[in-house]
């Protein structure tokens, strides 16, 4: 076949002739969509507001601060908009090659990726699990072409693999069975997001604005129970930090929480175990020992500079990373919002590689309220995290109830009736 690389003739046969059922209808996958790539952008194209240049990076990621941005208007055909299927089909095959919902705001669509729009007759959430269930083959088939870190999957390949499709009750019926278990993820990945907002939202009214004390000092309502409005002042007094509530004091940040480096483990080590792993950049396998006792706050030392997690449980901090030791006029909650307000990139001490320097970050003058009402945020706030845990716990489970369906029922080894009983016995 014209564009294969492979010598094995059952390899080739299972990368570009997937197994599908007998009664579904058999036609080139590149035929039964359009696939618009996206646009080679110059940096002179780039500006600091418009809309947003959508590589893979916030196709996986969203938007974020490394995001280019311009003022210029493309074709149509390049241009994203919410509710859009794009696949990327370039990148390390195991994590860029995939197929998205695009979620974020309006875009122009970078090269490497495709804009994809389902023929007439094929349902676009069908159509969107058919080629989830295609990665295996997208991943081979660019594994095959890799070079320097880098495969592709081309127009050719698109033509070359034999797809499949039932009628479109059949499809909409698939794709309802493994939208719910993806609508159930979405609606919890939402309420995180909301629950984390309102969090951060109350930190910054009760140690950045202080807003329960000028509310007092203006003789209104605080809103807040009385034993919580108790705990504020009615006045401001000076300080290096500028106003701040009266009889609240500053000091270093060490004051109120030590930052220690963590502990070296092997990536070859972090492959299984109960207790979760915590990079510069976030979770990074598991282990079946412990360093720090949970809950606990990690932000990174080198090579990510800026993120800060919440950790539950036990856990192991990579050397990458920085780790609360002490929490001296905190708790875990508090240091955790605390942290996550500074700014880590001014104290970039690295060169190539980003690096923080704890004892400079030490040293910054820091608020320090009331232990009082602390634990009330703590309280508060924990009430949060732990809901988002129990939501981030159900939706790994639904991901792998998605994940084992998938197949099953695109291949036709299970007919929709029976996922359906599956889902009904499993998913409240």
């Amino acid at each position: 076949m014209a564009g294969e690389t492979l010598t094995s003739a059952g390899t080739r046969s299972w990368l570009y002739h997937p197994v599908f059922p007998d009664h579904w209808q058999r036609r080139a996958l590149y035929s039964l969509a359009q696939w618009v790539n996206g646009l080679a952008f110059r940096d002179i194209q780039f500006s600091p507001t418009g809309k947003p240049v959508i590589k893979i990076a916030e196709i996986k990621g969203g938007i974020s601060g490394q995001t280019k941005f311009t003022e210029q208007v493309f074709d149509e055909p390049v241009h994203v908009r919410a509710g859009d299927l794009l696949f990327s089909w370039s990148g390390q095959p195991e994590t860029s090659i995939d197929v998205f919902w695009w979620r974020g705001s309006d875009g122009w669509l970078n090269q490497h990726s495709f804009r994809v729009t389902p023929v007439e007759g094929v349902d676009p959430a069908f159509f969107f699990y058919l080629l989830r269930y295609l990665k295996p083959s997208f991943v081979g088939i660019a594994r095959n072409k890799q070079t320097t870190g880098l495969g592709h999957v081309t127009k050719r390949d698109l033509e070359n693999i034999e797809a499949a499709y039932p009628s479109l009750p059949e499809q909409r019926a698939i794709a309802h069975i493994l939208g719910t278990l993806d609508d159930k993820v979405e609606l919890n990945r939402r309420m995180n997001e909301t629950l984390e907002t309102m969090a951060q939202a109350l930190f910054k009214s009760w140690f950045v604005d202080f807003d329960p004390v000028r509310a007092k000092a203006e003789g209104r309502d605080t809103g807040l129970p009385r034993h919580i409005a108790d705990l504020f002042p009615d006045s401001f007094e000076d300080s290096e930090l500028g106003k701040i509530p009266r009889g609240w004091g500053v000091g270093s940040l060490d004051s109120v929480l030590v930052l220690q480096r963590g502990f070296d483990l092997p990536a070859t080590q972090r492959t299984s175990g109960a207790y979760p792993v915590l990079a510069a950049s976030g979770p990074s396998g598991t282990h079946n020992e412990f360093m720090v006792r949970g809950p606990g706050v990690t932000t990174g030392r080198s090579g990510v500079l800026g993120k800060v997690f919440y950790v539950h449980d036990d856990f192991w901090p990579l050397n990458t990373s920085l780790w609360v030791k002490e929490f001296r006029h905190s708790r875990p909650a508090y240091a955790f919002h605390l942290l996550l307000g500074i700014d880590f990139a001014l104290f970039n001490a690295g060169s190539a590689v980003p690096t923080l320097n704890r004892n400079h970050v030490h040293n910054l003058p820091t608020l320090r309220p009331p232990m009082g009402l602390i634990d009330e945020f703590e309280r508060v706030s924990t009430e949060s995290l732990d809901r988002q845990k129990l939501n981030d716990d159900q939706s790994r489970t639904l991901a792998a109830l998605r994940d084992m369906l998938l197949p099953k029922l695109v291949s036709g080894e299970l007919r929709v009736q029976d996922a359906e009983r599956f889902i009904g016995e499993r998913v409240a």
